[in-house]
């Protein structure tokens, strides 16, 4: 199933790391065009649209785009004891670790009388996406609220797709799940209409633009976040999952077989990768895998993915090369699973989140470690972070100089604004000391 590339001796630059895994084609460019039509028939017709495209794209059309809160309130109600408690804990421990990110309001003194003050402030209004695809994720709704509640955030709105299922109406775990929250402002909306509507605001069932918006989601999904990105801020355009393990010949095979599995059963384009400096671990693994794919919940979905250019068994001569593979990749989830990992570790600097050691797999990321699963796929993860409380605040810088301290800076500001042939800045200085 999973096909093994020997790459022992060669070469691996960046390119050859990448030919041996491509990645697989869901580019939001390519439906870019597409998105922004979605867009515009939102911002245009508003409800009616919303309505349309559930029909056309998600579970049919539902009764009401804005979910009245009796259901919401009856969706928490009505969760199973599990579930709940579930919820709970995986709250407590994302909004602890989110808690953690918050910055400190910060002075600078650069003199007597001259001060910067920085403070971070939240913005107004957030959306939230929730994807409700191929699975249902209540987990998306703690991870997507409680950084943007932690950040101080005071409106915070949710949206899904309509299901099937359920009548049109949004999955009743995403509504509990917000319940237990206290978020009471849902949406059946899905797609690039559901980020259009956000972005717009629909005045017709009293959708408000928001200042940003985070959340996963499919191809369109992340294309409209790019249409509307200025419009408003968002936080990443994920993609289709990936997880990359790093292992050495001790790794235990049963447990590498079931991290790949566990992320294979997301998405066909899922890519599960391995590498390691193991020939006889990378068998094992291929052969663990066999067994497991076979039996698992979504065998047809796993072997899809599995057996994909995106995902392999790469063995490489050593640490050192399997380093140089992951950074040139840049997966989303990266565990790491050798002897001793933190040497490993620390020169590990390419990934949306690392998971270190057997008690790690990335399956407690995706629901219970306190970290957020909202993380940048695609080879992202060089240049974005997953989401945080970031997003949902605003660096403000306050500049307090008294005459004495502009004195002091005024000659610069003169040379410059002359510099620059921009000479009023300066006379607006130079006025003060007339």
């Amino acid at each position: 199933m999973l096909r093994i590339i020997d790459l022992r001796g060669a070469a691996l630059d960046a390119d050859a790391i990448r030919a041996a895994l491509p990645r697989p084609e869901s580019d939001p460019g390519s439906v870019l065009g597409a998105a922004a039509e979605l867009i515009e028939d939102v911002r245009v017709r508003g409800e009616q649209a919303l309505l349309e495209q559930a029909d056309r794209f998600d579970g049919g059309r539902p009764p009401a785009v804005r979910v009245p809160v009796e259901q919401i309130v009856e969706a928490e109600q009505a969760l199973p004891t599990d579930i709940r408690a579930a919820l709970e804990v995986v709250i407590e421990r994302v909004r602890a670790a989110s808690r953690a990110q918050l910055s400190e309001p910060a002075t600078t003194v650069l003199g007597d009388g001259a001060r910067v003050l920085q403070r971070w402030l939240p913005v107004n209004r957030v959306g939230l996406y929730v994807p409700g695809g191929r699975a249902v994720y209540p987990s998306s709704v703690v991870m997507n609220a409680v950084p943007a509640q932690a950040a101080g955030v005071r409106g915070l709105a949710i949206a899904s797709p309509a299901q099937r299922a359920f009548g049109g109406r949004v999955h009743p775990l995403i509504l509990g799940a917000a319940g237990v929250l206290g978020v009471h402002e849902v949406y059946a909306m899905g797609g690039a209409g559901a980020v259009g509507a956000f972005a717009h605001g629909v005045p017709g069932i009293g959708l408000q633009p928001v200042d940003v918006v985070t959340g996963p989601g499919n191809v369109f999904v992340a294309a409209a976040k790019r249409a509307v990105a200025g419009l408003v801020g968002i936080d990443s355009e994920a993609g289709p999952t990936e997880i990359l393990v790093v292992a050495d010949g001790a790794a235990d095979p049963r447990f590498v077989a079931a991290d790949l599995i566990s992320q294979a059963e997301h998405d066909e384009l899922a890519a599960a990768v391995l590498v390691t400096d193991s020939e006889r671990l990378a068998r094992e693994v291929v052969a663990q895998v066999e067994q497991r794919a076979a039996t698992t919940f979504h065998a047809e979905r796993v072997r899809t993915s599995l057996t994909a250019p995106q995902s392999g068994v790469l063995i490489v001569d050593d640490l050192d090369a399997a380093v140089a593979v992951s950074n040139a990749y840049a997966p989303e989830h990266l565990e790491v699973q050798v002897v001793d990992p933190w040497p490993v570790v620390t020169r590990l600097t390419e990934a949306g989140a690392v998971f270190v050691g057997p008690g790690s797999p990335v399956s407690l990321g995706d629901y219970a470690a306190g970290s957020n699963h909202v993380l940048p796929t695609g080879g992202t993860a060089r240049f974005s972070a997953g989401l945080s409380v970031r997003p949902f605040l605003r660096q403000q810088q306050i500049v307090d100089y008294d005459l004495d301290a502009l004195a002091e800076a005024r000659p610069h500001v003169r040379s410059l604004s002359d510099a620059e042939g921009l000479p009023a800045h300066g006379d607006a200085v130079d006025v003060r000391f007339a």
